[in-house]
């Protein structure tokens, strides 16, 4: 990404799916980064049946459609973007005002150009289970450099092109990417910004403070023991 005087270029990718109810807030907090980078923002829906890409295109953003799967929506979605840099964002995760200031001051560093760089995971609730979850994300990007997609993921185009992009699955799409990336530029290329990206805590809610996390490890070790995804994908609803 240029780090010259002029403003670098970001195209920001969105996938949905039945996503209207956290969207606005996802896409308003893009603003925060204008005054650092052109902003070129793509929605790419995966079928939504209800407002979804109305919600977007009401915020004045373009609306890609494709089929659904995050991998195949990412991917279509860094075509349709412009940009020399991309960032890669779930639609229930909304990056905490001075995103764009620390994003810009990281790609003005030496070797950014061979960098990928995440935000810090937040939970938009009070619980205490969200706290403990938070401190466990925050370990395991330490301890193993594998950030979640729903942290962000922010990196040169060119970067993203060399290697390959994402994949077309249906899930883990994150963790392939990712794993990539630190076999190819070496795990001190993924970079942790300290902004937070909050995302929504209804999946916890939902499936348990404690059984949520567990089932995600549990799918995650199932995939690096090379289990098939729609296996996975039972496990992982």
């Amino acid at each position: 990404m240029n780090s010259s005087d002029s403003k670098p270029t970001l195209g920001v990718v969105i996938p949905t799916l039945n996503a209207c109810a956290g969207l606005t807030a996802t896409l308003r907090a893009l603003e925060d980064g204008r005054d650092h980078f052109d902003l070129d923002v793509v929605v790419v829906d995966g079928g939504s049946a209800g407002d979804t890409v109305a919600v977007a295109r009401a915020q004045g953003v373009r609306v890609v459609e494709t089929e659904k799967g995050r991998g195949v929506q990412l991917a279509a979605g860094a075509k349709a973007v412009a940009g020399e840099g991309l960032l890669f964002l779930h639609a229930d995760t909304v990056l905490a005002p001075g995103w764009g200031l620390a994003l810009r001051g990281f790609i003005a560093q030496p070797d950014a150009n061979i960098c990928a760089v995440y935000f810090r995971f937040e939970l938009d609730d009070d619980h205490a289970g969200a706290r403990r979850i938070e401190r466990w994300v925050a370990w395991r990007c330490r301890k193993y450099a594998l950030p979640y997609g729903d942290q962000g993921l922010a990196l040169p185009r060119d970067l993203y092109d060399t290697l390959g992009g994402f994949a077309p699955m249906a899930l883990m799409e994150d963790v392939n990417f990712v794993s990539r990336i630190k076999h190819h530029c070496g795990r001190e290329s993924l970079v942790g910004l300290d902004v937070a990206a909050r995302t929504s805590a209804v999946r916890y809610k939902r499936g348990g403070y404690w059984l949520r996390p567990v089932r995600n490890l549990l799918c995650l070790a199932l995939y690096f023991t090379g289990i098939p995804l729609r296996t996975i994908a039972k496990i992982y609803r």
